[in-house]
């Protein structure tokens, strides 16, 4: 499970790029009682989404030049720059070179095989979120990719990520934990996107914890959202919904069974 006690290899932060931030923060506002504290210049106005006073997420406008609207999902390394070179050893590349963020920590973007984008974070002052699984917060991730067995043996090459099939009536479902801490730490799924016609590219979806995701659902339509998937109970899982916010972010949303906190 997604816990804010980060090891090698688990997802540590989480940023949405947006090409209207203030409408972003009213949007996300209205669905997880979120607030934006934006940053200062020194950080380009990057700033954080905060629940409560505590961090659930980063944001920042961006521009076409920087890739479509978009949610990016942060793995906790402990050297940025070789598992920058690692990803490319794995036939990944690196869309943006590991830098230093002030003394907060050094990051990287990279991409893997299949062109799926994602952020390496070297914790310095700033170990990560401050809160997951609660309601209104990152609770599951799941990469959707052509190929499966390609993507784990990616992302153990480069993260160290183990993969561990659970089974359900009529397949198997593959998830990604941390190396050596066992299922019990599993955070994440990896999706065929032959399973799922919804799904027509690679990429990876975040999860937020909701109490009513059919309410989450009305709020977003509301408020110029999309519903790609309405809300459907899964067995064992819970209720989930797929969703656009305005400006094209794909993200989803879940009430856990049981209840992830």
């Amino acid at each position: 499970m997604l816990t804010t006690r980060y090891v090698t290899g688990a997802p540590n932060w989480i940023d949405l790029g947006t090409p209207d931030i203030d409408g972003a923060a009213r949007f996300y506002g209205d669905l997880f009682d979120w607030r934006f504290q934006p940053g200062g210049p020194e950080v380009g106005g990057y700033g954080l989404f905060q629940l409560g006073g505590r961090t659930v997420a980063g944001g920042m406008q961006t521009t076409p030049e920087q890739g479509p609207p978009s949610w990016t999902v942060y793995f906790q390394v402990p050297d940025a720059d070789a598992t920058a070179k690692a990803a490319e050893q794995a036939h990944g590349s690196v869309l943006m070179q590991p830098m230093d963020v002030q003394d907060l920590g050094r990051m990287a973007i990279l991409a893997d095989r299949a062109g799926v984008s994602f952020g390496l974070w070297q914790p310095g002052a700033n170990k990560g979120l401050d809160v997951v699984r609660e309601p209104g917060s990152l609770c599951w991730l799941e990469l959707y990719t052509a190929d499966v067995p390609a993507a784990a043996a990616f992302y153990h090459s480069v993260l160290g990520l183990e993969t561990y099939g659970v089974d359900f009536p009529g397949g198997s479902y593959t998830t990604f934990n941390p190396a050596g801490t066992g299922e019990d730490a599993m955070f994440g799924g990896v999706v065929p996107l032959s399973d799922d016609p919804s799904e027509d590219e690679s990429y990876w979806l975040p999860y937020f914890e909701v109490p009513d995701p059919d309410t989450t659902v009305a709020r977003a339509r509301e408020r110029g959202g999309t519903v790609r998937m309405p809300a459907t109970d899964l067995p064992d899982v819970g209720r989930v919904a797929k969703l656009t916010d305005p400006y094209g972010a794909r993200f989803a949303v879940i009430r856990s069974e049981p209840p992830a906190a």
